[in-house]
């Protein structure tokens, strides 16, 4: 049995963070073995990405040399730009034309801008760093990277809303063949626990440790055709060691989304960018089905593992706290 339960219980991927405390944003980046495959589903109605295209079954590229998870909304894309220096300076990428090296670095962002000291916004220099930080160690968890800026319920402002963060979990299917997740909470939706209550949301008061319930909530503009607030989303990462098609990893993305259902409510909204990419490193022959199943149980305990592992920061409390 592993003693790491997060995502870099994976073979040969390598996480790490950086992360701007007073500007309460950072960004995530992961970084994966040569080989791996790539797919991704995008479900929510606000997306914030790149390259994501290059990674469906009708494209040609099936290789991708790391992945960023980043706050800063549209301006966070800016990420990859560092992640691309810092692989093309350690020769690893795509190798096209002779004596070019080209990364391939998909990218997902999401919304922090409410939260922290004003245009301080993750950048090519964070995307730099994060890479210089990436380990295989235990993945660190809650306010960190990606997840700094992270809040839960906050359409009606940060005092109301729960701190979410990042987290990561792994699942073993069987002896050799794994699943793990790692995702970014910031979602518009009520975290659930593993018996369906809410554990995270917009609170009744900001002193309250008690929640509305987000679904109650949305009656009350049920006739709006556009929400006062856009600003929310969940995004992340499923890494198995399967041996799988491109087609096939993408079908793991799509299935791996029933974890975000299952932990969070209402998921998949218009208010949200929901994005999840799947990474296969080739190495055991697998079910599909089975893995993208289990996928989905990865999900839902990482996102509970983030909002565990979360700290309070810039007035937005923790349920730790």
């Amino acid at each position: 049995m592993t003693t790491n339960n997060t995502l870099t219980a994976v073979k040969g991927f390598r996480v790490g963070h950086h992360t701007h405390l007073e500007g309460a944003t950072g960004c995530t980046v992961i970084i994966c073995p040569d080989g791996t495959m790539g797919g991704v589903d995008q479900r929510g109605g606000g997306p914030g990405t790149r390259e994501t295209d290059l990674l469906h079954p009708l494209q040609g590229m099936e290789q991708v040399n790391a992945i960023v998870l980043s706050g800063g909304s549209a301006f966070g894309l800016a990420t990859a730009d560092g992640v691309m220096r810092y692989l093309e300076e350690h020769s690893f990428g795509y190798k096209g034309i002779p004596g070019f090296i080209v990364p391939i670095v998909p990218t997902a962002i999401l919304f922090d801008l409410g939260i922290g000291q004003p245009g301080i916004r993750p950048d090519a220099a964070m995307g730099y760093a994060a890479c210089q930080s990436a380990t295989s160690d235990p993945v660190l968890q809650g306010t960190v990277g990606a997840g700094t800026g992270c809040r839960i319920g906050a359409m009606m402002g940060n005092e109301r809303a729960t701190k979410g963060g990042i987290g990561s979990a792994c699942v073993e299917i069987d002896h050799e063949l794994i699943v793990a997740a790692l995702i970014a909470v910031n979602a518009v939706g009520d975290v659930l626990d593993e018996q369906g209550q809410i554990m995270a949301g917009l609170r009744e008061s900001p002193e309250s440790d008690k929640f509305v319930g987000m679904l109650d909530v949305m009656r009350t503009f049920s006739r709006q055709s556009r929400p006062d607030r856009r600003e929310n989303t969940v995004i992340g990462v499923v890494a198995t060691n399967a041996r799988l098609t491109k087609a096939q990893v993408n079908k793991v993305a799509q299935m791996a989304h029933d974890g975000i259902a299952r932990a969070v409510n209402p998921a998949h909204t218009m208010y949200d960018g929901d994005t999840i990419f799947a990474l296969a490193t080739g190495e055991i022959p697998a079910n599909t089905s089975v893995v993208g199943a289990y996928a989905a149980e990865a999900v839902a305990q990482a996102i509970r593992n983030a909002v565990r592992a979360a700290t309070s920061l810039a007035g937005v409390r923790a349920i730790t706290s």
